[in-house]
């Protein structure tokens, strides 16, 4: 992955905080779901129930699709990502905890939430390691697509 390629995608990661996942039930159905998000470099992280169907899901199969983009009014302004990756539930404590703190600073115009943070061992937190993405970047033509291995 060269540089610049590199820079568009953490800029694209750093400047949304919320991403669809899709996952595979049991029936073999995807199941796409709208998650908040962190990230440091390219590794992502999100949070679900304990026993939500996305945990189950990546429990039986750790494989996950995502999309990454927002609405714009100007169809060749579409920008975004898309990745086929692999999903591993956070065990370490310290690393769950660093997550945690990172969430809310996705959010720095929120107002307080009416609620504490969850601790670690009351949710299920995902870290998330990309195979592959796609640049989504109409800018460069209708549809264009940088296609990167990681």
């Amino acid at each position: 992955m060269n540089d610049d390629i590199k820079r568009k995608i953490l800029a694209l990661l750093d400047q949304h905080r919320i991403m669809t996942v899709a996952t595979l039930r049991p029936d073999g159905w995807p199941q796409a779901t709208t998650v908040g998000y962190v990230n440091e470099g390219l590794t992502l992280y999100f949070l679900c129930g304990l026993d939500s169907q996305k945990a189950n899901n990546l429990a039986r199969d750790n494989r996950l699709s995502l999309t990454i983009d927002d609405d714009t009014a100007d169809l060749m302004a579409i920008t975004g990502l898309s990745m086929a990756a692999h999903a591993q539930a956070v065990t370490d404590r310290a690393e769950a905890e660093k997550v945690l703190r990172m969430l809310p600073l996705k959010y720095p115009e929120a107002k307080p939430l009416p609620m504490k943070m969850p601790e670690p061992d009351e949710v299920r937190i995902f870290r998330v390691t990309p195979a592959v993405i796609s640049v989504l970047d109409y800018t460069q033509g209708f549809g264009h697509t940088d296609l990167v291995t990681c």
